[in-house]
């Protein structure tokens, strides 16, 4: 009898045993399945077929193919404009043709550096033997705009561009075939080649000689030179492709999850910080976040909490400047009540050199509560700002709460050797499986209310010893650096810069677009006191400014 209770009062005990066992297998076994997943996914993405997913190329078409094929295989449903894609063009400006040279005296100018076109120039090749100093019928002529700027030195109205343009009618009237444009004054000329100017092209090619140029190969006025000219400017365009799926609970609202998956190609953008003409395969940036993502996709189709739907978005462009993730802003492909934004950009590379950080902890008071809750091994540290170098400051920007997952940047980022062998993907795995606990740990907090942050920490950012405190809208195709706003407490906000407005110059300084702000940025030092001249809407304005 008492060797019967024994075992009957074993029974539950060996049930317990017996069911925990098969919960540590079952887990096991599903955490092999999404290591096994992620490796699948990476090292496709990353592979070379795909010759580095830059946005537009045929290889970025692939990984967008494979990842709807993904979504295909899971039933989720597609949520673009036309199935899961939602295409958008990119008209990124003119740009100097390979074709464009310039041989004086059978020696080679190089591009920029001694020489460049005016984006007003016809395509056109010429060949003359002109003298500095002479103004010959059917040879090209040379105008030095040192004069006319020492005389409207002092006049802020002054338009240089309309000046050339105006010598360029009294030329061609005379029988110039070019115009040769230098300045052998001191004084800034601004003179830039324009991308995105759309005035008509002018008669004939006129080409502005650089400084360096104008002293090496133009030194003798008197001589007469042998030149060689070939004009080559086109529009460069090209195609982004957002990859977008829903899962519909039938919920008011709805998380936002999103990841890039575009990178650098053969390092064409010049975004590259090596000098390689090679593959850029971008394991960690972002083959890594796409892999999480279309693993979260997975897992919530398999079970998801039921009190929001799911917005699952794949943004094209990134690289370029938030483009995919701006543009379904303002092209949304489903009417949802976004609740919040989760972006995972660069997961890959956890180790004890590179934690996770999670950016957006301050754009909701919930974040610090739902956290609390939040089980994990992996070491975090926590970043308020909702702003930052990925796409979940685009929907910051839109009063939407975000997170932000990243384990660091490291010595291979924005290299050739960014390689999928190189991925912790046991620490990705427990990325995935945080993230969609964090996920769950809201399902019950309704929507979040959104809060404003202060100025960005994380990412690689260009350093300067001063700053406007203005966050550039790099997708704007017009002259000068359009805002999508001023970051709270500094500069820009304190002198009443808004989103929208157009900056267009600093002290002596024209900028045509935000790489050109930069070098204008670089002329001041802390202390210094300039104007700054903004367009908004049609109205000019002037701001006092010091550093």
């Amino acid at each position: 009898m008492k060797k019967l209770l024994f075992l009957l009062l074993l029974v539950p005990v060996l049930s317990w045993s017996q069911s925990k066992r098969k919960k540590r297998i079952a887990e096991e076994k599903a955490n092999a399945v999404l290591v096994t997943n992620l490796k699948t996914h990476v090292n496709y993405l990353a592979d070379d077929q795909l010759e580095g997913r830059l946005t537009g190329s045929k290889g970025e078409e692939l990984a967008a193919q494979y990842i709807i094929k993904q979504y295909e295989q899971l039933g989720i449903t597609p949520k673009g404009t036309k199935g899961y894609e939602q295409v958008f063009d990119i008209n990124e400006g003119k740009q100097i043709d390979a074709a464009t040279s310039l041989v004086i005296d059978d020696k080679t100018l190089t591009i920029r550096k001694d020489y460049f076109p005016l984006p007003y120039s016809p395509n056109k090749k010429l060949k003359g033997k002109p003298a500095m100093i002479l103004s010959e019928k059917g040879q090209p002529w040379f105008y030095d705009v040192k004069e006319i700027l020492e005389e409207q030195k002092n006049n802020p109205h002054f338009d240089l561009e309309a000046a050339i343009k105006k010598q360029v009618e009294i030329v061609v009237a005379k029988g110039a075939t070019a115009l040769f444009v230098y300045n052998s004054s001191t004084l800034t000329d601004n003179i830039q080649f324009n991308k995105n100017d759309r005035s008509a092209l002018l008669p004939v090619p006129v080409i502005y000689i650089t400084k360096e140029g104008w002293k090496k190969y133009f030194s003798d006025e008197e001589a007469s030179m042998d030149v060689a000219l070939s004009v080559s400017l086109s529009e460069k365009k090209r195609k982004g492709r957002n990859i977008i799926a829903f899962i519909d609970n039938n919920a008011a609202n709805t998380v936002i999850i999103g990841a890039h998956y575009d990178h650098l190609g053969y390092g064409e953008d010049k975004t590259a910080l090596d000098t390689f003409h090679a593959i850029h395969n971008g394991a960690d940036d972002n083959a890594s976040g796409t892999a999480a993502l279309l693993e979260l996709a997975r897992l919530l189709k398999e079970k998801s909490p039921v009190n929001n739907n799911y917005l699952l978005m794949h943004f094209s462009g990134e690289e370029l400047g938030l483009l995919g993730s701006k543009y379904w802003l303002e092209n949304p492909t489903v009417k949802v009540a976004p609740n919040y934004m989760i972006n995972m950009d660069m997961v890959g590379r956890y180790d004890t050199a590179h934690k996770l950080t999670v950016g957006g902890y301050g754009t909701s008071p919930v974040w610090g509560e739902v956290w609390k809750g939040l089980k994990t091994s992996l070491i975090t540290r926590f970043d308020s700002t909702g702003s930052g170098p990925s796409d979940h400051a685009s929907f910051y920007r839109a009063s939407i709460p975000v997170q932000f997952f990243f384990t660091g940047s490291h010595a291979d980022y924005h290299k050739v050797s960014d390689d999928a062998d190189k991925i912790n993907y046991n620490a990705q795995r427990d990325i995935v499986k945080l993230i969609y606990e964090l996920i769950t740990q809201t399902d019950t907090k309704g929507k979040l209310a959104f809060a404003k942050t202060s100025e960005p920490q994380m990412g690689q950012t260009r350093r300067f010893t001063v700053s406007l405190g203005v966050i550039p809208d790099y997708g704007y195709t017009g002259t000068g650096m359009r805002i999508d706003g001023a970051t709270p407490g500094k500069m820009g906000e304190k002198i009443g810069l808004k989103a929208g407005d157009v900056l267009i110059q600093l002290g002596e300084y024209k900028f045509v677009d935000v790489m050109s702000y930069m070098q204008a940025l670089n002329g001041f030092k802390a202390g210094d006191k300039t104007k700054l001249r903004i367009k908004r809407g049609t109205e000019e304005k002037e701001f006092d400014v010091q550093f």
